[in-house]
């Protein structure tokens, strides 16, 4: 006999948490093992029931679904958990990403996609609704964007002339300025980016697109 995938259920409103037991009930590879209405429920019941996976909303008192997912994954690195819940914010999902969620759905989503999704997560996979994959890939974007220094006119000038090797003297010849100016915006290009010498400083600036290792010709 094909051995079911054990789920703990995991929500605060009783009436959420039956209709979501009924349903995964209905499908001969699944077991639903347990329940918990709350974050430090939820921990005490994977001690004691060990499931295979955790369908887990993100609003629930004491824990938030976010820190019993930590809680959950500093216990078990392994632990399969998918996400159950109304909110869509982006810091939401990135959060939840984060720290350890396997899959991400919405509330509202179709049975047949919570089937598929518990299986594909429980198989080793995971699986995240599309309107979620397009707010998780913009706010890690967004995150990219701000993080990106800012360079001025002239270091970027600077940098696109250090991309084809030139030294000092030549880059000052190019530019107008004098050789100690080039030094300067050096320096400072290599504080921005993070880098150790001139080499690092062209390959951190291409992988955060001020440049393409193409302007080295």
């Amino acid at each position: 006999m094909k051995t079911r995938i054990r789920i703990l259920v995991a929500d605060d409103h009783p009436i959420v948490r039956d209709g979501l037991v009924a349903v995964l009930n209905t499908q001969p590879d699944f077991e639903v093992v347990g329940e918990a209405d709350s974050g430090s429920a939820v921990a005490e019941q994977v001690a004691a029931l060990r499931p295979d996976l955790i369908l887990l909303d993100l609003e629930m008192p004491g824990m938030d679904g976010v820190e019993t997912l930590q809680r959950l994954r500093e216990a078990d690195p392994a632990i399969k958990v998918l996400v159950f819940t109304a909110f869509d914010t982006d810091e939401r999902i990135l959060g939840a990403v984060r720290a350890g969620a396997r899959g991400y759905l919405l509330k509202g989503t179709p049975r047949e996609d919570i089937f598929n999704a518990v299986r594909v997560i429980h198989g080793g996979g995971s699986l995240l609704q599309p309107i979620v994959a397009s707010k998780l890939i913009r706010q890690v974007s967004q995150e990219a964007d701000e993080s990106k220094p800012e360079l001025t006119d002239r270091e970027l000038e600077v940098l696109h002339l250090l991309a084809r090797g030139l030294p000092n003297k030549t880059i000052a010849n190019e530019l107008a300025i004098t050789e100690r100016t080039v030094k300067f915006h050096v320096g400072s290009l290599m504080r921005k980016l993070g880098a150790g010498n001139r080499t690092e400083v062209v390959t951190l600036a291409a992988q955060q697109g001020f440049i393409r290792l193409t302007d080295r010709s």
